[in-house]
């Protein structure tokens, strides 16, 4: 199926929600999928990790990637 909008992450809420404020802070608008919400409720678990995909119109891909790419290198020092 052919989609405007690509997925550029996949995971934490807490990371998920940094990238959609910066993502909003230059114009986007992203879309945010969680899992848990939609599908998960069956598992028991409570402490089941919460897995957040952000997905944002094709045409806007050039400026949200380098928006991930900054957000996981820092997260890594």
């Amino acid at each position: 199926m052919e989609t405007d909008y690509t997925k550029i992450y996949t995971g934490s809420f807490i990371i998920a929600q940094l990238i959609q404020n910066r993502l909003k802070d230059i114009g986007i608008e992203p879309i945010l999928k969680d899992d848990f919400k939609t599908g998960l409720r069956a598992v028991l678990v409570t402490e089941y990790p919460r897995l957040i995909e952000i997905f944002v119109h094709n045409d806007e891909l050039d400026k949200a990637i380098p928006v991930v790419e900054s957000v996981k290198a820092e997260l890594q020092t």
